[in-house]
C-alpha cells in the first residue's frame, strides 16, 4: 500500500470517528425521542400542519409519535362542507385534543372545537363591553337561522330584523351584525339579536339626524307608509308625518288619493321635538298655493265659470277653480227674493258668478248670481273662448252679441 492510500484510509476513519461521536451525553436514544415528542393531555389544544386533505377526514401533524386524525364532523361548525373547502396541505391550524388513541389507537383531534374555544372567550370579552359581533348566516334551522361567529350563533326569527320577516332564505349566505343577548356556557348556547343592533344604530342615526335638521328647510323624502291620518316620508334619517291637513290645498279624503308608498316627494319640515324624536312635515307648502294663484289672476268685479257644489241654508257654494269654491250668499242668488236656495239651483249645475268680495289670506271668497245676471268684465281666462259675445265699449261683458241689447233691456225689465 502506498503512502497516498494509508493517508486516504486514515481521513475516511477520521470521518467515520466524527459520525458516530455520542453528542447525546448522557440521555439515552429512547429519551431523545421521547423528549423530542410533543407533551399534551385531552382537552389541550396543539398547533399542526396539515399534510392530508382526505374526503371525510384530515391528517394533521403535531409532533406527536403519530399523525393525528380530524373526522369530518370536527372539521367545522357549518354542516355539510368538504374538507378540502376547510383546510389544505400545508396550512397551520390549531386543534384540541379529544383522545390520545381511539379504538384504532389514532390521536384524535377537532379543529371545530378548537375553534369554538377560541371564540367563545373573544365572544365572553364582546358581550363584557356591550359590542357587536359580526358573521355569516349559514343555516336555517327551526325558529331562526344560524351565524358562523367562530361559533354557532343561534338568531331568532323575530330578532331577525325590526319587523318581522317571513321568508328567511334569501338571508343565507348574507353578513350580518348583531348583539349578543344571551350566553350559557353549560349549554354552548349564544343567542344573538340583529334588531338589537339595528334599534342602537337607528337611536344614533336619529340623534344625530335630530341635532341637523331644523324647521323652514325643504326636504327630499320616500313615502314610507300611508295611514288614515296622513302620510309617513322616510327622510333619508328618519320617519317624518305629514298630516292629512298638510297633504294638499283641495280637501283630502284619504291620503292616498295624493300620494303612494314610494313616492319620491320634496316636504317643508314645520316642527322638529327632540323630546318625542317627532318630525311634522308639510306637503302642500312645497306645492303653489291656489288661493293665492287664483287671488294673483283675478280681482273683485269678474265674472267666472263655475259649478255648485253644495248648498246649505243661507246660500250655496260655487266652485270658480281647482281647489277654490266661492259662496253665494241667498241674498246674492237672484235678482228677487229667494226663501230657499234650492228654488234657484241645483248641484252640479254650472252657471256664471261674479266676484264680489276676494280674501286670500282667510281663503274666503265672496260670489253673486245677481249680479252676474247684470253683466260685468270677464275674468282673463275665459275672454279668447267667450270671443264671440258681446261687450261694451268698456270691455264688460253683455251677453251674446247678437240681441245683447235685448239681454240687457231684459235685466232692466227684471228689476
Amino acid at each position: 500500500m502506498s503512502e497516498a492510500d494509508v493517508a486516504a484510509e486514515g481521513v475516511a476513519d477520521a470521518a467515520a470517528d466524527t459520525i458516530v461521536v455520542d453528542d447525546l451525553g448522557e440521555m439515552g436514544l429512547e429519551d431523545a425521542i421521547a423528549k423530542s415528542v410533543v407533551d399534551f393531555d385531552e382537552g389541550d389544544v396543539v398547533i399542526g400542519t396539515v399534510v392530508k386533505v382526505d374526503k371525510d377526514e384530515v391528517l394533521l401533524d403535531i409532533g406527536y409519535k403519530s399523525e393525528g386524525v380530524i373526522p369530518l364532523r370536527e372539521l367545522s361548525i357549518r354542516k355539510d362542507v368538504a374538507p378540502s373547502e376547510v383546510v389544505s396541505p400545508g396550512d397551520k391550524i390549531e386543534a384540541l385534543v379529544l383522545q390520545k388513541e381511539d379504538k384504532e389507537g389514532r390521536l384524535v383531534l377537532s379543529k371545530k372545537r378548537a375553534q369554538f374555544e377560541k371564540a367563545w372567550k373573544e365572544i365572553e370579552a364582546i358581550k363584557a363591553r356591550d359590542g357587536v359581533v359580526r358573521g355569516e348566516i349559514i343555516e336555517l334551522v327551526k325558529g331562526g337561522l344560524i351565524v358562523d361567529i367562530g361559533l354557532r350563533g343561534f338568531l331568532p326569527a323575530s330578532l331577525v330584523d325590526l319587523r318581522r320577516v317571513r321568508d328567511l332564505t334569501p338571508m343565507i349566505g348574507q353578513d350580518i351584525e348583531a348583539k349578543i343577548i344571551e350566553l350559557d356556557r353549560n349549554r354552548n348556547n349564544v343567542v344573538l339579536s340583529r334588531r338589537a343592533f339595528l334599534e342602537e344604530n337607528q337611536r344614533e342615526q336619529r340623534e344625530e339626524f335630530l341635532t341637523s335638521i331644523r324647521p323652514g328647510e325643504v326636504k327630499k323624502g320616500v313615502v314610507s307608509s300611508i295611514v288614515h291620518f296622513g302620510v309617513f316620508v322616510d327622510l333619508g334619517g328618519m320617519d317624518g308625518l305629514v298630516h292629512v291637513s298638510e297633504l294638499s290645498w283641495n280637501h283630502v279624503d284619504h291620503p292616498s288619493s295624493v300620494v303612494s308608498v314610494g313616492d319620491e316627494v320634496q316636504v317643508l319640515v314645520l316642527e322638529v321635538d327632540q323630546d318625542t324624536e317627532r318630525i311634522s312635515l308639510s306637503l302642500k307648502a312645497t306645492q303653489r298655493d291656489p288661493w293665492q294663484e287664483f287671488a294673483a289672476a283675478h280681482k273683485v268685479g269678474e265674472l267666472v265659470y263655475g259649478r255648485v257644489t253644495k248648498l246649505v241654508p243661507f246660500g250655496c257654494f260655487v266652485q270658480v277653480a281647482t281647489g277654490i269654491e266661492g259662496l253665494v250668499h241667498i241674498s246674492e242668488m237672484a235678482l228677487h227674493h229667494v226663501d230657499l236656495p234650492e228654488q234657484v239651483v241645483t248641484v252640479g249645475e254650472e252657471l256664471w258668478v261674479k266676484i264680489i268680495d276676494l280674501d286670500p289670506q282667510r281663503r274666503r271668497i265672496s260670489l253673486s248670481i245677481r249680479q252676474a245676471l247684470e253683466g260685468g268684465e270677464l275674468a282673463p281666462e275665459y275672454r279668447d273662448a267667450f270671443a264671440e259675445y258681446g261687450y261694451d265699449e268698456e270691455g264688460n261683458f253683455i251677453g251674446p252679441a247678437e240681441g245683447g241689447d235685448e239681454a240687457v233691456e231684459t235685466n232692466e225689465d227684471t228689476e
